[in-house]
């Protein structure tokens, strides 16, 4: 009995001691890898390293890609950084100029920053007006009041690409307004040029069809499926009857605070080149910028014998008719 208590007594013992220099071994690996990562990735480099932050990127990712880069030693030792520094919510995207002798601390810190770019979204379907107020408060030298931003934005509505851009954060309005419209003939040569020959309208109407499409459905079979309700309209000299030409013709609607005021029944009398209640066929140009969906839709539309169509009150689902008896059918069911 004594000597298995002894026996026992050793054996905690040397647990005991094996632990204790386990854990001795795991501080002192774990104070080496915070000293480690903690320097500098290339403590004598002279060169910048230029880097692009994707919108949305998190910690985990912007350490990644500073690793590939070789801007820092640890993607793991960088995520606590963030977290021990509460940078979480402060990293930006953009293009950063970024020094590999510089700690990841101050990595870290630099990506809070100013960048040298800025990423810019123009969303599908918003008019010239809208880019023109998200620019001037995206960019400091860019400015919407001007005769300048007329000239390069507002005479081209419907050709500034709606797109995800990284630009200059010195870019003023002309440079930027070029950029938008560049990318649209860019867009327009691989995706638009072929398929006017196929289609019985022209470029320009193409894209007022596709601004009308864009603002009235949301996914690129509906958006077909307008296309082609609207060209039998066009076809049989029906009046497009759309309501987001009488939202453009009303212009920006500064008490409600908006681009696209929602229309009346007094508002399908306005004496507007773009109220297509009054006017027969396309409007006079078009009422918003299209993304790629509601071009191609223009140009491709659906076979179809519908000449109706209204979406529910969420705008996540369409419905079609034929006749207008059918149409009204629609109305009372999904909006009233």
């Amino acid at each position: 009995m004594t000597f298995s208590k002894n026996f026992s007594n050793i054996l905690n013992n040397l647990f005991l001691k094996l632990t204790t220099i386990l854990l001795l071994i795991l501080v002192g690996a774990a104070a080496f890898f915070y000293w480690w990562a903690s320097q500098p990735a290339q403590p004598i480099a002279t060169d910048n390293i230029k880097i692009v932050i994707k919108p949305g990127s998190g910690a985990s990712q912007i350490g990644e890609q500073l690793q590939s880069a070789n801007l820092i030693r640890s993607s793991l030792f960088f995520q606590f950084l963030v977290w021990q520094n509460d940078l979480t919510g402060k990293l930006q995207a953009g293009s950063f100029n970024l020094s590999p002798a510089d700690s990841p601390k101050t990595i870290a810190e630099n990506l809070t920053k100013g960048t040298d770019d800025v990423w810019i979204t123009i969303k599908e379907g918003w008019r010239a007006g809208e880019i023109g107020d998200y620019l001037a408060n995206s960019l400091p030298n860019f400015d919407s009041a001007g005769d300048e931003f007329k000239t390069e934005c507002l005479n081209h509505e419907g050709y500034l690409y709606p797109e995800t851009y990284l630009v200059p954060l010195n870019f003023n309005t002309t440079q930027t307004c070029k950029l938008l419209r560049n990318h649209y003939e860019k867009i327009a040569q691989e995706n638009l040029r072929d398929q006017t020959y196929r289609s019985p309208l022209n470029e320009k109407e193409i894209i007022i069809l596709a601004s009308i499409i864009e603002r009235e459905a949301k996914k690129p079979a509906d958006m077909a499926m307008v296309s082609g309700i609207l060209h039998n309209r066009l076809e049989l000299g029906m009046p497009l009857q759309v309501d987001a030409t009488l939202q453009y013709a009303k212009g920006f609607d500064a008490e409600n605070n908006t681009w696209w005021p929602t229309p009346t029944a007094t508002d399908k009398q306005l004496d507007s080149p773009y109220n297509t209640y009054q006017q027969p066929g396309l409007p006079a140009g078009p009422i918003s910028n299209p993304g790629l969906n509601a071009i191609i839709a223009a140009a491709n539309p659906t076979d179809t014998d519908n000449l109706y169509y209204i979406s529910n009150l969420s705008g996540t689902q369409m419905y079609y008719a034929k006749t207008y008896d059918q149409h009204q059918q629609n109305i009372n069911q999904y909006l009233k």
